[in-house]
């Protein structure tokens, strides 16, 4: 074949291939197929980036804790937003089990107090990673209100619920009872009871007080104030004690105020508390996929809204502070996630 007529042959093909897009319909389809793959590749985020699909494991809390009602939230959101991820959650004792839990990887993520984590030196320690500062939790010391008891030091002899083995109230309240000239095993009676028994116990008599950490509110002091007279006593001039220790904890102890509206049914009503607060942190390892954590990071942060119009905690979680992660370094997914936000 001659080079011209394979010219020729080439403009007859070109002719025909342009002809069925002179009639407008066929230019308005090319052009809407155009637009539509500008706008999926526009409307594709950074998030879409691929994670290992299967089941992820968060542990929470007892019963009733603030980290139990967080994961029952989470769980359908994050399981929503990571098609083809199933989360469990497991129930824990707390913080100091939480950490545990995470390092030695018996769970992919967990929430756990700054101090528990500050304190964990055991198995897979260093591979402890953090997704977020989540909230603080506040130390929350509640007497019947015709108790005698006005200070942490008005405790000696007394039945108090200090947490459950393995929580972080249970490390938080010896410390305060320490701190408190109560170090003693003799000084109190400690029950370890958690937020799901000590609330029972203190309405039937059988404590006359309990510690407890947590979120503000947390729901079951809340019910318990409805049922019985109580009354939350001040912790705050034991922070600079708290600090003042020669723990790897101590410099996450601050002095805060449990605001007038957090328990308006308990003593003093409407009036703010002065108390310690620590903050919380979302954990995982350096062992978990970097994408997997991203996207997690972000599922998090979006659902701040949802979740904190149940547990009003998750309403502080802001992704301006939640990079401030001590004592643990961030995880590079979530480091991702934030670069990809920033202003």
């Amino acid at each position: 074949m001659s080079q011209v007529e394979s010219g020729s042959r080439r403009r007859l093909q070109w002719r025909a291939w342009r002809r069925p897009l002179r009639s407008p319909a066929a230019r308005w389809a090319v052009v809407g197929l155009v637009l539509t793959g500008m706008l999926a590749w526009w409307l594709v985020p950074s998030d879409a980036t691929p994670y290992r699909k299967g089941t992820i494991s968060l542990a929470t809390g007892v019963s009733k804790g603030v980290y139990a009602k967080y994961g029952d939230l989470l769980k359908p959101r994050v399981e929503r937003d990571l098609p083809g991820v199933h989360m469990t959650l497991h129930p824990s004792a707390g913080s100091v089990d939480n950490v545990q839990r995470v390092a030695q990887g018996r769970d992919t993520f967990t929430i756990a107090a700054a101090d528990a984590v500050a304190d964990y030196s055991g198995p897979g320690a260093g591979r402890l990673r953090a997704c977020a500062r989540l909230y603080d939790d506040y130390v929350q010391l509640v007497v019947p209100n015709d108790s005698p008891v006005s200070s942490p030091q008005d405790l000696k002899g007394l039945r108090v619920g200090v947490g459950a083995q393995g929580s972080g109230v249970y490390l938080l309240a010896n410390r305060l009872l320490h701190a408190a000239g109560l170090g003693r095993k003799d000084s109190i009676r400690p029950v370890k009871a958690g937020i799901d028994r000590a609330p029972r116990l203190l309405r039937e008599g059988k404590l006359d007080a309990f510690f407890w950490s947590g979120g503000l509110p947390t729901a079951a002091v809340s019910d318990l104030a409805k049922e019985l007279p109580i009354r939350l006593v001040p912790l705050g001039p034991l922070a600079k004690h708290l600090r003042e220790e020669e723990t790897d904890a101590a410099i996450y102890y601050r002095q805060a105020t449990m605001p007038g509206d957090a328990y308006p049914n308990a003593y003093p009503y409407g009036k703010s508390v002065s108390t310690i607060a620590v903050s919380n942190l979302l954990v995982t390892t350096d062992r978990v996929q970097a994408s997997l954590v991203e996207r997690l990071t972000r599922s998090v942060i979006h659902s701040r809204d949802t979740i904190g119009r149940q547990v009003h905690a998750a309403q502080l979680v802001d992704v301006r502070t939640a990079v401030y992660t001590d004592p643990l370094p961030l995880h590079e997914g979530a480091r991702r996630y934030y670069r990809s936000v920033k202003p």
